[in-house]
């Protein structure tokens, strides 16, 4: 009889203790998803993959970020830096991968703030690149993983580790030429998809889709320009019902130096990140 009773006792704790987290959840959950108005962005982003050996290369790349202030869109106020740097290998002319690490300097754009206005925040990435021919359009799948140290801008926070799993579907389609080339102006259409994982990521695992169209020339096969538009959306990290959105006008510098000699240079298809 008493360990009937404990049975049916234990029962009833566990029921409430689920009604209560049901109830919780039920709470905290937004009924919709809400989207926050779009910010627009403008973005500086150079592109250098240096030839070091016939199987080795050095990735170095800056990107200056600038976010819309209340009477200027777009080029209001610096956002962010990057600096990400890695050694890339070259497994053959159309695939590639890499392993480096990342400096972002991210800066308070709340005109409110009285916290810290520069934080540095820290990752480690590792990027896998396949390239293949269309039809006359070159196809590129990236796969890149980043292994994230962040943290606010509030005064003695401290840094959260987060996974960014990423892929990116892109095309270069040759538009005055029959293929992509010297002298050849392109349009390229992609869209990248980034997820994020860790503690700290309860219901928010979308952090960011973004689909970019961007216009370009090549130069020569050591410099390319282009300039495009993209739009973006995510989850914020806090809420997962909260969505943000943007639109950012970006452009874009490639850059392969080659200092080796002539009849050791390989094709550089695979470089057009």
């Amino acid at each position: 009889m008493i360990k009937n009773n404990c049975e049916f006792t234990h029962k009833v704790f566990i029921f409430f203790v689920l009604f209560f987290a049901l109830t919780q959840a039920q709470e905290t959950l937004p009924e919709k998803a809400t989207f926050k108005d779009p910010v627009t962005k403008y973005w500086i982003n150079t592109y250098g993959n240096i030839r070091i050996s016939k199987k080795l290369f050095w990735v170095a790349q800056t990107h200056f970020r600038f976010q819309e202030t209340e009477n200027t869109p777009f080029v209001g106020q610096v956002a962010q830096v990057y600096n990400r740097h890695a050694l890339g290998y070259i497994y053959s002319k159309k695939i590639n991968f890499a392993l480096g690490g990342v400096l972002r300097l991210n800066f308070d754009t709340k005109d409110e703030s009285e916290d810290q206005n520069t934080i540095p925040e820290y990752r480690i990435w590792h990027q896998y690149q396949f390239a293949m021919h269309v039809g006359i359009a070159t196809a590129y799948h990236r796969f890149r993983l980043e292994h994230r140290w962040s943290k606010s801008f509030k005064e003695n926070s401290d840094y959260i580790f987060r996974n960014r799993w990423r892929y990116m579907f892109r095309l270069k389609i040759p538009i005055n030429t029959p293929k992509i080339e010297a002298k050849t102006f392109y349009i390229a259409p992609e869209a990248e998809l980034i997820m994020q994982s860790g503690k700290t990521v309860i219901d928010s695992p979308l952090e960011d889709l973004r689909l970019h169209t961007s216009f370009g020339y090549i130069i020569s096969p050591q410099i390319t320009v282009a300039a495009g538009f993209m739009y973006n959306q995510g989850q914020t990290l806090g809420n997962g019902g909260l969505w943000k959105q943007g639109w950012t006008f970006r452009t874009h510098l490639y850059f392969s130096p080659d200092f080796r000699k002539t009849k050791n240079k390989l094709p550089e298809v695979h470089f057009r990140d």
